[in-house]
């Protein structure tokens, strides 16, 4: 059985997304997006919703432009052989490949789709994650968290959730950001 695991840059104060934008610097760092491509390369399958996966389809295409650093090539190269599932009622066709849109969410439906999958899948983005936190499907959290306070936004973590979560893994980069792998007990 494969896990879910939920993942973000976090600011300071536990924001995935600030009210202003942006969460300040780090994620940025080659270091750090080399040690994300190690990271994610054996996901199969990312779960989004509409906002998400308008942002991340950047990868798609990001080959295509110029001069384009190596560990740029080579998340766009994991990212594209990634099935992708995006989660909305809004959103009419997707300009990616491998990629199928779904109108809700469906607990079961993901907890059939951890089950049959020999490869890890991830749930991103604050509001499509706080659904599958309450329904009990996340196997591992992994926050990015930056070096700024934000004051506020989108939390990590949705209200009203209690987690009792093990730390199974940490690291610290030059750049200040700090990663941290949670796995639910």
């Amino acid at each position: 059985m494969s896990k879910l695991i939920y993942s973000m840059i976090s600011s300071l104060d536990g924001y995935a997304e600030a009210e202003e934008g942006g969460l300040g610097t780090g994620a940025e760092d080659p270091e750090v997006h080399t040690f994300i491509n190690d990271l994610f390369r054996p996901v199969g399958t990312y779960l989004y919703g509409r906002r998400m996966y308008e942002t991340m389809v950047y990868w798609e295409t990001a080959r295509n432009e110029p001069d384009q650093p190596p560990h740029i090539l080579q998340y766009a190269e994991d990212w594209r052989a990634a099935e992708k599932v995006v989660f909305s009622t809004t959103l009419e066709s997707v300009s990616s490949e491998r990629t199928r849109i779904e109108r809700t969410f469906d607990p079961d439906a993901i907890r059939a789709l951890k089950a049959e999958s020999d490869q890890d899948l991830t749930v991103d983005g604050p509001t499509l994650a706080a659904q599958a936190i309450a329904a009990g499907l996340v196997d591992e959290y992994h926050l990015f968290i930056t070096t700024s306070v934000v004051g506020g936004g989108k939390r990590f973590f949705p209200d009203g959730v209690r987690l009792d979560l093990e730390l199974v893994e940490e690291r610290s980069f030059d750049s200040g950001l700090i990663y941290a792998r949670y796995r639910t007990r």
